[in-house]
Parts: C-alpha cells; sequence; structure tokens
C-alpha cells in the first residue's frame, strides 16, 4: 500500500513538474517595440496634460491713453480721459494648463537599447484660460472692449509668469515623465532615461 502511495505521488510530481515546463516553455518573451513603433503608441497619447494650477491676481487698472489718428479724434479722447479716466480693481482667476504635445515626438529624439529607452522629450506647452465666472471687478468704468483687453492683457501675463516659473516647469516635467515612464515599463522596457540631447552617432531605432 505504501509504495503505490509512493508512486503514485511520483507520479503526479513528474505530472506537475511537466505541465509547468511546457507552460514556461510555450510562453514566448514578447519582442519588444523598436523606435518608430515606440513613437507611435506615445502620440496616441497625443498632447499629455502634466499639471493643472489655479492663478488669481488683484490688480488695479488705470490703461494709458492710445494715440489718437487725428486732431478731432485726440480732442475726443482727452475729453473721455478728463471727464471719465478709466479706474477700478479686479481680482482675476486663471487656470493654467501645462502639457508635452508627444507629436513633436521622432526618432531623434527617442533611441530603443534592448531594454533601456533614453528620451528627449518636447518643450512643455503652456495654456491658460480665464475663469470669468470667479472673477471679480470692484469698481470699475471700464466699458465691455475694454473689459475685454483687460481680459487679454491679464491671461497674457499669467502666460508668461507660467513659463517663467521655473519651479512649476520642473513639476510639469517630472509628471510627465513619470507618466511616461509607466507606459514603457508597461510596454517591456526595465530602464527609462530622460536626457537632454541623444549622441548624434547612436541615434538609431
Amino acid at each position: 500500500m505504501r509504495n503505490a502511495l509512493a508512486l503514485l505521488a511520483l507520479l503526479l510530481a513528474f505530472a506537475l513538474g511537466a505541465g509547468l515546463v511546457w507552460h514556461f516553455a510555450g510562453q514566448k518573451e514578447k519582442p519588444l517595440p523598436d523606435a518608430p513603433a515606440l513613437i507611435a503608441r506615445v502620440r496616441e497619447v497625443a498632447r499629455l496634460e502634466t499639471l493643472d494650477v489655479t492663478l488669481y491676481k488683484k490688480v488695479t487698472f488705470e490703461p494709458d491713453p492710445r494715440e489718437a489718428k487725428t486732431l478731432w479724434g485726440s480732442i475726443a479722447q482727452w475729453a473721455t480721459y478728463s471727464v471719465r479716466p478709466p479706474r477700478g480693481r479686479a481680482i482675476i482667476f486663471a487656470e493654467a494648463h501645462l502639457g508635452l504635445d508627444l507629436n513633436q515626438l521622432d526618432v531623434n529624439g527617442l533611441r530603443v537599447t534592448g531594454r533601456r529607452v533614453e528620451v528627449v522629450l518636447p518643450p512643455l506647452t503652456v495654456k491658460v484660460e480665464l475663469r470669468p465666472a470667479e472673477t471679480e471687478i470692484i469698481g470699475s468704468n471700464l466699458d465691455s472692449k475694454e473689459t475685454a483687453e483687460l481680459f487679454e492683457k491679464a491671461r497674457a501675463a499669467f502666460e508668461g509668469e507660467v513659463r517663467a516659473d521655473r519651479a512649476l516647469q520642473a513639476r510639469a516635467r517630472a509628471s510627465g515623465e513619470q507618466t511616461l515612464r509607466s507606459l514603457f515599463v508597461g510596454l517591456g522596457f526595465s530602464e527609462v532615461v530622460f536626457v537632454q540631447k541623444l549622441s548624434p552617432e547612436r541615434i538609431s531605432g
């Protein structure tokens, strides 16, 4: 009886081992995508939003008179600014969107070497949208056209501040790197490195 049980256990162990060998032998390692294929996968993301930031600014505005083209025009303008000088205050809110336009990524910005990927990220893009529902204008005597001009100037000023903010740019870039690293690792790569420039002689797929 003991011999029969021992033989049965041996047969089960053999069958299990053979099944495992067959399973792993039948599973071939998936080939990694080359540089062009990898770029195609990255471009499926199109524009990668990496960071959204809420901005606000308190401003006091007194727009300068514009140069008039005619004498009568200058007199009328003088009367406008003398009798009703533009004045007011505003608290302007906006949303800044920082991202990467991955359509700009090409083979000159990506190198595949085995399981290692080197990437040169495209420049960050910045888009600022005003939030008029949250914007508060206090004591303004601007007309609708002047108010629209004020908003456009504010939007441009916000955009300039974001583009000049190195800490904000670094946060956005780090977020983009993390997202792309997760994508590449999911495709089978084990090492993802972001560089400023690829060596010209080694640019290849």
